[in-house]
């Protein structure tokens, strides 16, 4: 396994989630503010990457529940793509949808203040979705090796 990154990008704020060395576990790790300036943003998830020795990127694709493009899917494939030509680490996508939902309720669920809920949000929901990618791929190894034996 690989240590990964997890990103729930946002309008107003980039979720950051990483994942444990062995890639088994996620959890919240930072907050990219948006700035108007996506190069910026970029150089900032670079250096993020850099300093946790992230192997690849894993960004949050908010399909509609039925499986259709959103227009915020379309633009965070768009983002993929281009965190990709910036950053030159593989950047895979995964399907984030109810992720929020999930995150929101384990916050909830720790009796947090409004303020201290919004401030953790938006990494929570990357480690929601960062979590279930590497179950994701975790089971597709496990199945493939099952298939191979």
């Amino acid at each position: 396994m690989t240590r990964a990154i997890g990103l729930d990008l946002g309008s107003k704020r980039i979720g950051v989630a990483l994942s444990t060395s062995d890639g088994t576990l996620a959890t919240p790790y930072d907050v990219v503010q948006r700035t108007g300036d996506r190069a910026q943003e970029h150089r900032r998830i670079a250096a993020l990457a850099a300093e946790t020795e992230a192997e690849v990127i894993v960004v949050g694709v908010p399909y509609h529940l039925d499986g259709r493009l959103s227009p915020n899917a379309r633009a965070a494939l768009e983002e993929a793509e281009q965190l990709h030509d910036t950053i030159g680490l593989p950047v895979e996508t995964y399907d984030e949808r109810l992720t929020t939902v999930t995150a929101q309720r384990s916050l909830n669920e720790m009796n947090l203040s409004p303020a201290a809920r919004r401030r953790a949000i938006d990494q929570v929901a990357a480690a929601v979705m960062l979590q279930a990618w590497l179950d994701h791929r975790r089971e597709s190894t496990r199945g493939s090796a099952d298939e191979d034996a």
